[in-house]
């Protein structure tokens, strides 16, 4: 299973800058799996495609503003933070790393101060801090992402909350508060879950085989209540469908065959790749990922087939479609 096989090509011609607006405007390629047909419509088709028989579930973290950038004694410093620890204590990244040493206290403003608790083998850190650092914050938006004026609240999805991620569930950003409405009234059931998109999604694998890859964990939160509608919706014959391949993760760490779903609120390093077992999501909604992500491993494996995935990647760029964060999406059933 070799990392290459999951390459390809993409011109930064293709590489969306900013949101569509409306966001229920971008486009989205529909793939039938039963039938091989492929068909070309707009997200806002999505109250024609679904119906009563249908459930999306979404994630519902919010993302955080994580990158902190501030000067000492006239040098540039950087946190970026990993994961939320709660009462102001954070896992962060840090640079320079030889400044943030262990007892480091530092301060961002006359008010706002840090002191670095442990130090990781992997240079992460636990930094302290005594009061609130979101007014410090920058949006973490991906390095593909050259435009800096993109305002904070358009990478995030219009149902985010709570807080926690470095990066935002991307298929949910094309999610309008009017469209979910119309859903709803279609009878289209919604269901939200919690996973805590880390800085590891961004890591291409860079082993040559894939198997040989150290997946990265994240934090994710399913309730006795939604595992237990999720499991009446399953015994009923309904479709789950997966709103962004971080539902994906929540959903297929937490069925267990024979049992249905696991309420939980724990870590996940689940990898999706071909040759899986799929056991809970009926169908995927997902934007176009980057070549050699895990992301693009787990969309080759919904489809059973990594030439069909290559071929669709290949006649969205004939079609003009928007690639990564802010671009258009695949519906998959």
């Amino acid at each position: 299973m070799k990392t290459s096989i999951f390459d390809y090509y993409l011109s930064k011609s293709f590489i969306a800058q900013e949101p569509k607006s409306p966001r229920d405007h971008s486009k989205m390629m529909v793939f039938d799996r039963g039938m091989d047909r492929v068909q070309h419509k707009c997200f806002y088709d999505l109250v024609d495609l679904l119906g009563e028989n249908d459930v999306l579930v979404v994630n519902k973290s919010k993302v955080i503003p994580a990158r902190i950038i501030f000067e000492i004694d006239g040098k540039e410093r950087e946190i970026f933070i990993l994961r939320n620890l709660g009462d102001n204590k954070f896992k962060v990244l840090v640079r320079p790393g030889r400044f943030f040493k262990i007892g480091r206290k530092f301060h961002l403003d006359d008010v706002v101060f840090g002191e670095v608790e442990k130090v990781f083998g992997d240079g992460a850190r636990i930094i302290q801090f005594n009061d609130r650092v979101d007014r410090f914050g920058e949006v973490p938006l991906p390095p593909y992402i050259t435009n800096n004026d993109v305002e904070f609240s358009k990478y995030q999805t219009v149902y985010a909350d709570p807080e926690g991620s470095v990066a935002a569930p991307t298929a949910g950003l094309h999610f309008t508060g009017e469209l979910i409405q119309s859903l709803i009234k279609k009878g289209v059931c919604i269901e939200e879950v919690v996973l805590h998109v880390g800085r590891g999604t961004f890591f291409p694998v860079s082993t040559d085989d894939i198997r040989d890859h150290v997946m990265h964990s994240e934090y994710f939160e399913i309730t006795n209540d939604t595992a237990r509608r999720l499991n009446s919706y399953k015994k009923s014959g309904k479709r789950l469908i997966a709103v962004g391949t971080t539902s994906v993760r929540v959903l297929e760490s937490s069925f267990v065959e024979g049992k249905g779903f696991i309420p939980n609120k724990r870590e996940t390093d689940i990898f999706i790749y071909p040759g899986y077992k799929w056991k809970a999501v009926d169908g995927l909604i997902t934007n176009f990922h980057l070549p050699k992500s895990t992301l693009l491993m787990l969309v080759a494996s919904f489809l059973n087939d990594i030439e069909k995935m290559k071929e669709l990647y290949e006649l969205a760029k004939k079609q003009n479609y928007r690639f990564y964060s802010f671009g258009d999406c695949m519906f998959l059933l």
